[in-house]
């Protein structure tokens, strides 16, 4: 019998490694990391894990790798995992960073990088720019999701989105800026995050269409769409991705939502980061309906989270995430 049926359930999680680098870009050695992230990924026991914020290397002879992610990997389950892994914009230098990993103890039949390939970037004139804008400037998200394809004994696959959308910090506006961290003026501040929540929406609005299209060609999908969407369960993205009956208002689309897993957990256990002190669930596990008629569990790993804006602050340092990983567990119908 096959290492994969063996398997109790398919267990599928999300983990934000939070801008998993090595030297020099990484502040904290590759070694401090591996202690703190490796046994945290081992508890996971996923079949299907789901990564984000994971920064690419560039080789001495001009390749592109991963090394530091596998280096975290080695010797756990799922360094033999199949894999599947997103560009950064440039692919290379500087900008190589918050690259989404898919990592598959199933075989992988297809996948895809989905940005601007539903949509195109929509059009906007700033008010605030310097020098002023005349024409409206197209604002592109800044990466991809990533679509892979999971053959799991099924007559259709699993499809498992993975997103890492805008975090809700005001968005660049030329002129408008002190400094990295200060803005200029009141309306250049504002201005930057409105276009933020133009970015993160938008990526939504795009991640929702492929499910749509998914659902097209089969309105049985198993479809879970899995990682860090910087908003909770009640704010405008994770809306627009689940595609709840109560805000379309016509139960015909009802087949269409998706499910958030930590639903099923009591509300003092549902959140995955802490930010100035208020727990927020922004690393979720969505599910189509279909894919809920297997589901066991799900688990959020916070027992350890520290703050995300005042741990940093206090610890010097620190090596882990200040995201929990989220896991959802599903029968295995093989």
């Amino acid at each position: 019998m096959s290492q994969t049926k063996q398997q109790s359930g398919i267990r599928i999680a999300s983990f934000n490694l939070e801008n998993l680098d090595g030297p020099p870009r990484g502040r904290i050695s590759v070694a401090k990391r591996i202690e703190i992230l490796r046994p945290q990924l081992v508890r996971l026991r996923a079949d299907v894990l789901c990564l984000q914020e994971v920064n690419g290397q560039n080789e001495s002879d001009g390749s592109r790798s991963l090394r530091v992610l596998d280096e975290v990997l080695k010797g756990t389950p799922y360094a033999d995992f199949n894999q599947i892994h997103s560009q950064s914009p440039s692919g290379k230098g500087a900008r190589d960073r918050h690259n989404l990993v898919t990592l598959s103890r199933f075989p992988i039949s297809n996948f895809e990088e989905v940005c601007h390939t539903r949509m195109d970037p929509p059009l906007y004139k700033s008010v605030t720019a310097i020098p002023h804008n005349e024409d409206p400037v197209a604002i592109g998200w800044d990466r991809p999701v990533l679509l892979t394809e999971l053959n799991v004994g099924e007559e259709s696959p699993l499809h498992v989105i993975n997103v890492h959308l805008r975090a809700p910090r005001a968005a660049f506006i030329p002129g408008q800026k002190l400094n990295s961290k200060s803005w200029k003026s009141m309306p250049g501040w504002a201005e930057g995050y409105f276009m933020a929540a133009i970015k993160q929406s938008g990526q939504a609005l795009e991640v929702r269409f492929l499910i749509d299209e998914i659902f097209d060609a089969n309105p049985r999908a198993l479809i879970c769409v899995v990682g860090d969407f910087n908003a909770d369960d009640h704010e405008a993205p994770v809306r627009i991705i689940r595609g709840d009956e109560d805000d379309t208002g016509n139960g015909e689309f009802a087949a269409r939502m998706l499910v958030a897993m930590e639903r099923s957990m009591s509300q003092s256990q549902r959140f995955s980061i802490i930010h100035r002190g208020r727990p927020q669930m922004f690393d979720h596990i969505l599910a189509s309906n279909n894919l809920m008629s297997w589901f066991i569990k799900a688990e959020i790993h916070n027992e350890t989270l520290g703050d995300e804006v005042g741990s940093p602050a206090a610890i010097e340092g620190a090596p882990e995430s200040y995201h929990a990983p989220v896991v959802a567990e599903f029968k295995n119908p093989l």
